[in-house]
This record gives structure tokens, C-alpha cells and sequence, in this order.
């Protein structure tokens, strides 16, 4: 089965990125996260609607 949430770190560690700056992107709104009880988790489909935004923002730059 497909994995479709994943922890914060997984997610940081998707995206090459640190903990810390991926907390920056669910604090300010870039990638969307959910709680369960008291747990953080990233949908799959959240990185990817972020990695075309940047792509898309790259292609008009």
C-alpha cells in the first residue's frame, strides 16, 4: 500500500530539506499538514502541489 501521510522528518527528508525550514513551510501555509491527536502529518499530495508550484514559479522566473 501506498503510503499517503508522512512525519514531518520524512517529509523534510523528501524534499532535502531540514526539520526546522520544513516547520517554516507548514507555519506559513506553503505545505499544507494535518494533526491526529497529537501527531503532524504531511499528505503525499501536498509535497507534490508544492514541488510544481516551485516549478512553475521556476519556468516564469
Amino acid at each position: 500500500m501506498t503510503q499517503l501521510l508522512l512525519t514531518v522528518p520524512q517529509a523534510a527528508q523528501s524534499l532535502g530539506i531540514s526539520r526546522s525550514k520544513f516547520y517554516e513551510l507548514i507555519t506559513s501555509g506553503t505545505v499544507a499538514s494535518i494533526k491526529i491527536d497529537g501527531s503532524r502529518r504531511v499528505p503525499v499530495s501536498s509535497l507534490q502541489e508544492y514541488i510544481q508550484e516551485l516549478l512553475t514559479k521556476g519556468a516564469a522566473a
